[in-house]
């Protein structure tokens, strides 16, 4: 649309008209100065309670991995609402509107979920750190957990007395694949040897128990697990310091999604209010202290 550049003399009224119509030839979907780029100030009215565009009418659909692990889950029943990730995801969709009745689960292996494609799920979450790789297939929401990566190994090998990163560049490593265990093997430690790959935790803590790697990276929390409760002939090595940026795990939504904001928001406000503090504590107790590896 062209319009005639107004005259010194055009009448006010005249000029109040013509700036209405440059306004009305702006791009569907420009925002004015200040608000969100996401275009989240208009997004609330789209975020009542229990009335989302959710793949169910009235339903909450929530994915994650099988086994479902400690201490992120319990008893590998993710609808018990025990474990940390299973009570976040009941807090998330109580802030979204829907009831724990409300609230169905569907398996989601971590590599599928991550991967370019349509979901089966609402929102999965399933330890998954949000990066800008990932972020490429998927949409994430704000992070609802802080992560450090740990080294776990059995009490009577050597790598059980490594001190720093440098102690550990001989070892034979593993971690599961497509997670940000295996980049701490390759990126930060930089073992001498390629480290070992598994389609999951169980078959690497398998590896671990027969010998096949000296020591696994995993997640902090599921360090303390794994060395208390499934493998107790192993122990934490150290943790590694947090990464500059921040490493956090997010809910993963399809690309694109119009739940990612309000499933945001939710997030946000489970923060805000100390829901999450309360639940980390509760659930992630154990995972507040190990030797740094540098």
């Amino acid at each position: 649309m062209t319009l005639r550049k107004p005259s010194a003399v055009l009448p006010l009224a005249a000029l109040v008209v013509a700036a209405a119509a440059l306004t009305a030839c702006a791009p569907q979907g420009a925002e004015p100065d200040g608000a969100a780029a996401s275009g989240t100030a208009g997004a609330s009215a789209g975020c009542a309670p229990g009335a989302l565009a959710t793949r169910t009418a009235g339903k909450l659909t929530v994915g994650t991995d099988k086994p479902a692990y400690d201490p992120w889950f319990a008893e590998d029943k993710p609808e018990n609402g025990k474990g940390f990730e299973s009570a976040v995801a009941y807090a998330v969709a109580e802030k979204l509107g829907y009831s724990k009745d409300k609230v169905g689960w569907v398996v989601a292996p971590f590599g599928k979920a991550t991967a370019p494609g349509a979901k089966d799920f609402d929102f999965d979450i399933n330890q998954v750190s949000i990066s800008d790789e990932r972020k490429q297939a998927v949409d994430f929401s704000s992070g609802y957990y802080n992560v450090r990566q740990a080294v776990i190994a059995l009490k009577n090998s050597k790598a059980a007395n490594a001190k720093s990163i440098a102690d550990l560049k001989g070892t034979k490593l593993g971690a599961q694949v497509g997670t940000t265990s295996l980049d701490t093997i390759t990126d930060t430690i930089k073992p001498s040897t390629q480290p070992a790959v598994f389609d999951s935790n169980d078959l690497a803590k398998a590896a671990l128990k027969n010998g096949q790697v000296e020591a696994l990276v995993v997640d902090l929390p599921t360090a303390f697990y794994i060395t208390g409760a499934e493998v107790p002939e192993a122990q934490v090595v150290g943790q590694f310091e947090a990464a500059a940026q921040g490493e956090q795990f997010g809910l993963v939504l399809d690309k694109g999604s119009k739940l990612t904001d309000c499933v945001s928001r939710a997030v946000d406000a489970l923060r805000a209010d100390g829901t999450l503090a309360k639940l980390e504590k509760q659930w992630l107790s154990d995972a507040v202290s190990a030797p740094v590896l540098k």
